[in-house]
């Protein structure tokens, strides 16, 4: 859910391309927001550090060298770092934005949940951390508000590069994130690597299965000393009739030594699928104290199996009717299973019954009661007629000697069984493990463990091409020697060819990027003379290309005409103007009218069109040469006051000279210059006065 609450980023521009809309949450590292990106037209998640951090040169250093390292891990369960930057006092990380809500919201709401909807939960979460350990990406802060639901139902883990910033480049601690979930090592400052995400998965799962964390305190440095010191207790014990196998997996995870957990993510996954395939359905749908006593606020009926084996409670499901009256449980023993929630990933609509309702024979009408009893008595008759003593008893030597043919028989088939299930080819083994090995020491350790072997090539986005995924059935299964397992060799990542994107509008572009499952890359935009602005020009990589899902692919978009600024040449030679326009890249075109201009000399530029702006290539300007100042008739003022002269010169556009003589004490002209003769307008006429 939204934050709406006030602050001053919201309704802002960050970088001139994220416009802030709202805020989301806040934590100790960063505030998040939900913003939108200009550029791309998508909603975004910002993630702002607090300014103890953004003024730190050392760690936004680390920080963009970590957040290129994220960039570059592409993955279905992992939340991918879009951008990174900064606008003044402003450090940013952009990420994907998922609509939905966090691991943490579940356990609030549901509290304990049964160990199918734990390990249904937590499996995409060491997915996600199984391909950055593979990609040398290590997370630091694993925990339920780190793991991120979206609404249709995909799960994702986020913050990857932030919380190894802070801990690598600024003295915010070796404490970094939330010390319920820290390892030991980290605790102690002492080098980080994969297996300490997995205690931080393993201390999630007792949380998710229990309802509570295995430690607590009244300050955190108790909670960290426990880590430390102490031993994650067993989940069985907070809730009766766990699995043995699910307290293993726990125990495994959150051991204090390092050593004796799971190498990274995929060693974990590959443990935690098996146990999901072999725990029975009352194993994986037991309830937990907490779940029922959340239940009997708001029950959940019990129904008969669903058509969907895996189905489990949605932690979001609505419940459902009480049942009918007078319905029965299901008998002892009787697999039952809860009806999915339609906002739970996978459910299905009317996968179960209202209720469980024991079949009950239909009656049988008279005809039928007639049909059976005659069967009845034939079958009484043909009884009778079948003799119940051999008439002839046979030879009692013979029956002996049949009866010690048929014990050596026996005792041969048994020993040749033992020998078959417990020595030979039928003697159970178990499947070593072979991912990550060449063909041949693959097929070397089966062999040595008795088995016979084939091979089987699928693709896959981390493990090289000719290196053994893993085999069927999955390593650590017990089966016969004679059964053949199978090896998965990697072909390799799945590569499709690139869509075709020049001549496409961008959103064009985009459109066929989403629909071939590929990114977007870095746009880059030029000026094309042929191409409307945009189009796209260019891609990198060219179409065709074969490549994994997820590939970003580059773009080079058009943006139109390079425009060209008009120069101004008023006042220039007709020549020299048509050459500076040329020149430009502009077309120059002359008006057929010229006009009179009392400062522009004859065959000058008086003016052009337009006279400034830009244009692109080709374009016209059109200049408008002068004929020079027109000429105007000098009439004679020579005896008129010399003030009325002045008024009526001017108004005719001279300038008016006056020379007194004597003072001018009269105020009468005596001479005029010129006088009675045509001179160019704005011409200077010198009035002489007495």
């Amino acid at each position: 859910m939204q934050e709406h609450v006030s602050d001053r980023l919201v309704g802002t521009l960050v970088d001139d391309r994220y416009a802030v809309r709202s805020r989301l949450a806040r934590g100790g590292m960063s505030t998040v927001y939900l913003a939108t990106d200009q550029r791309l037209e998508r909603d975004v998640a910002l993630k702002v550090l607090h300014p103890h951090l953004a003024t730190d040169d050392t760690f936004l250093d680390r920080l963009g060298r970590e957040a290129k390292s994220a960039a570059r891990l592409s993955h279905p369960h992992v939340v991918g770092v879009l951008d990174q930057g900064n606008d003044g006092q402003t450090a940013y990380l952009v990420m994907e934005y998922i609509k939905g809500h966090t691991l943490r919201d579940v356990i609030n709401a549901k509290g304990a949940l049964p160990p199918r909807l734990a390990l249904a939960l937590i499996d995409p979460v060491v997915e996600g951390l199984g391909a950055a350990h593979a990609a040398g990406l290590i997370h630091r802060d694993v925990k339920p508000e780190n793991v991120l639901i979206a609404d249709d139902g995909r799960i994702k883990v986020g913050d990857f590069g932030l919380a190894r910033a802070v801990t690598t480049s600024t003295s915010t601690g070796a404490l970094i994130g939330t010390v319920a979930y820290l390892s030991p090592e980290l605790v102690l400052g002492k080098q980080a690597d994969a297996r300490s995400d997995i205690y931080s998965v393993g201390i999630m799962l007792y949380e998710m299965i229990t309802g509570q964390q295995p430690f607590d305190g009244d300050v955190p440095i108790q909670v960290a000393y426990q880590h430390v010191n102490g031993t994650v207790g067993l989940p069985s014990a907070l809730v009766p009739g766990l699995a043995a196998e699910v307290d293993e997996l726990v125990q495994w995870c959150t051991s204090n030594d390092p050593e004796n957990r799971p190498v990274d993510g995929n060693a974990l996954l590959q443990e935690l699928r098996h146990i999901r395939t072999n725990l029975t359905d009352s194993e994986l749908d037991l309830r937990p104290p907490a779940a029922l006593a959340a239940g009997a606020q708001n029950p959940t009926e019990v129904i008969a199996r669903t058509s969907n084996p895996t189905a489990v409670m949605s932690p979001f499901a609505q419940p459902r009717q009480q049942p009918v009256a007078g319905m029965q449980s299901p008998p002892a023993g009787q697999p039952t299973s809860f009806l999915p929630g339609p906002d739970y990933p996978g459910a299905q609509q009317g996968s179960g019954y209202d209720g469980y309702i024991p079949p009950t024979p239909a009656p049988l009408s008279k005809r039928a009661r007639r049909k059976a009893d005659l069967e009845d008595e034939r079958a009484r008759s043909r009884a009778a007629a079948t003799p119940v003593r051999s008439l002839r008893e046979g030879n009692p030597r013979r029956r002996g000697v049949l009866w010690v043919v048929i014990l050596i028989i026996a005792v041969l088939l048994a020993t040749g069984a033992g020998w078959f299930f417990g020595m030979g080819p039928g003697s159970p083994a178990t499947v070593p493990a072979v991912a990550n090995k060449t063909v041949a020491q693959a097929q070397q350790l089966l062999a040595e463990a008795g088995f016979q072997s084939r091979t089987s090539d699928v693709f896959d986005d981390v493990v090289p091409s000719g290196l053994v995924v893993g085999s069927q059935p999955e390593a650590g299964t017990e089966i016969r020697k004679f059964q053949p397992v199978a090896l998965l060799v990697s072909k390799g990542p799945e590569l499709f060819g690139l869509p075709e994107l020049t001549g496409k509008t961008l959103d064009q572009a985009k459109d066929a990027l989403n629909k071939a499952e590929m990114a977007l890359g870095k746009i880059t935009e030029k000026f094309d003379e042929v191409a409307a602005a945009g189009v796209v020009l260019a891609q990198d990589p060219a179409s065709g290309t074969p490549s994994r899902h997820g590939t970003p692919v580059n773009l080079t978009v058009s943006k139109g005409p390079q425009p060209i600024p008009v120069p101004s040449v008023v006042g220039q030679g007709q020549d020299d103007a048509v050459q500076a326009i040329e020149a430009a890249g502009l077309k120059a075109v002359i008006a057929p009218d010229r006009v009179n201009d009392k400062k522009i000399p004859k065959g000058a530029v008086a003016s052009q069109s337009p006279a400034s702006g830009t244009l692109t290539k080709g374009g016209t300007v059109t200049l408008t040469v002068s004929d020079g100042p027109k000429l105007v008739n000098v009439p004679s003022y020579i005896g008129k006051q010399a003030s009325d002269a002045r008024k009526a010169l001017e108004k005719l556009g001279f300038e008016v000279k006056v020379n007194n003589i004597l003072g001018g004490f009269f105020g009468t002209v005596r001479d005029q210059d010129p006088v009675n003769t045509a001179v160019p307008e704005g011409s200077v006429i010198t009035l002489t006065v007495v």
